[in-house]
């Protein structure tokens, strides 16, 4: 039998009975690790995601390599933390390695970095970042002044850039309102007549963001152009790659960010293309110096007189203080498969979803929507009646998941329900794509067959 993507039942018999499987009551005396291990072992199989699928394709979440997981082991044993020297001085070289292998990767002569807990977090710290840069340019302090002493602060990104962008400004003090949605083009990126006339009338253009592997599409935002208007209007750039950096692992798609070298910062999301288990964020930026609002010397962490004696951490470079070691995993990857190692998966990746678009096209019972760009695949299934359209589209998802048969991501596109496949499982192959297909089109039909019923009763 072929092995579930999820497991079968509706949300509430799922979650009812995985949760049983943990006891009524919390333990007096403990049944001992290995019935304990035992226990989480079987309901997470049972009861959890098998990345490992074929079918399963929903989110950019890939299965990891066994590597990095022995990896990330060997990391929570160590039980280190980054923010002092003396919390951890192997896993600070690990960091600073890593940290500086992917500069040299985007193309930072001078890079510097910080792992965070996720993409999330990557944007946020780079647009407080930005934000201090902006206030320094106006002689303030931003951390002792905030953002009141910046006159209509404005972050410019794409309709299609992730959400973080919004949250961050709020936790930030600017104000989801500061966020100004820039308008893209017919292939979803960014146009650059548009955020120039947004930028012409910017009073304090904090930081332009731009998005390097939409969420949906894998779409790349026109990164020389946009960083050519940002330079010129003085706006921090930061381009969120959280999806698309590795592509700079592949030779045939790096030239997809060209002009990234030219950004102040940049996000990288290795629990995504990387296969990491998550998380591993990485926050680039192209000096050290971008960092200086957030240095901090603590009299019980970090004193003064030990930094200057070397014994110091990387307390400055995050708004965490202790800090797990995420960048062991991505040690391991790196040193075990190489670049070129890891370009391979992201080629087999790639060639997964212009695959699977070609079989889309093909098939009239689908409807293809957009290009491929990196590895997602966004299209429809045609109903028979037009007017059941978007309801069989988000039925057949809920019918694959109730069945535990297959996971396809699901989005909207204008007002159409949409499905979606996230292809990063390096050992899918073409075939599965057609099995998978099968599955979606039998789905389709049941769906709409029920939806028909129940109109008629």
């Amino acid at each position: 039998m072929h092995p579930r993507s999820l497991p079968p039942g509706r949300p509430t018999q799922v979650l009812a009975a995985a949760f049983s499987r943990l006891g009524d009551a919390l333990p007096e005396e403990g049944i001992g690790p290995d019935e304990a291990l035992q226990r989480i072992d079987g309901l997470l199989t049972d009861y959890g995601v098998n990345l490992r699928d074929a079918f399963c394709a929903a989110h950019l979440q890939p299965p990891p390599l066994a590597v990095a997981v022995k990896a990330d082991a060997l990391a929570s044993a160590s039980n280190a933390s980054l923010d002092t020297y003396d919390s951890g001085p192997a896993t600070i070289a690990v960091e600073r390695w890593v940290v500086t292998k992917l500069a040299e990767l985007a193309g930072y002569a001078d890079g510097d970095g910080v792992f965070t807990p996720g993409g999330t977090m990557s944007n946020l710290t780079a647009l407080m970042l930005a934000r201090d840069a902006a206030a320094a340019r106006r002689g303030v302090n931003a951390r002792l002044s905030g953002v009141h002493a910046l006159p209509e602060p404005t972050v410019y990104c794409s309709e299609l850039a992730h959400f973080s962008v919004q949250r961050a400004c709020a936790a930030l003090g600017l104000g989801e309102n500061a966020v100004r949605p820039i308008e893209v083009d017919d292939d979803r990126r960014m146009r650059t007549d548009s955020l120039q006339r947004a930028l012409n009338h910017a009073v304090t253009p904090v930081a332009v963001v731009a998005t390097a592997g939409t969420t949906d599409f894998g779409s790349i935002d026109p990164l020389p152009a946009i960083a050519d208007i940002a330079e010129r209007h003085g706006a921090w750039l930061h381009v969120d790659a959280a999806y698309g950096f590795g592509a700079l692992f592949s030779d045939r798609l790096s030239g997809l960010l060209d002009g990234l070298v030219r950004a102040d910062s940049v996000t990288a999301d290795l629990h995504k293309i990387g296969w990491q288990p998550a998380s591993a964020s990485v926050l680039l930026v192209r000096t050290a110096e971008a960092f200086s609002s957030l240095d901090r010397s603590v009299a019980y962490l970090n004193p003064e007189d030990d930094r200057i004696a070397g014994y110091d951490g990387l307390l400055g470079r995050t708004l965490q203080t202790t800090r797990r070691p995420d960048a062991v995993k991505v040690a391991a990857s790196l040193l075990a498969y190489g670049r070129q190692g890891l370009g391979g998966l992201v080629d087999h990746c790639h060639a997964l979803a212009r695959h699977a678009a070609e079989l889309i096209a093909g098939d009239p019972v689908f409807e293809l929507i957009g290009e491929v760009v990196l590895t997602t695949v966004v299209f429809r299934y045609v109903a028979t009646d037009p007017e059941l359209v978007d309801e069989v589209n988000a039925e057949l998802r809920r019918h694959l998941m109730r069945t535990g048969v297959a996971l396809v991501g699901r989005t909207d596109v204008g007002k159409a329900t949409c499905l979606k496949f996230t292809l990063l499982n390096p050992t899918t192959t073409f075939d599965d794509l057609v099995r998978l297909l099968g599955l979606v089109r039998h789905a389709g039909a049941v769906s709409e067959d029920m939806l028909r019923q129940e109109g008629l009763a």
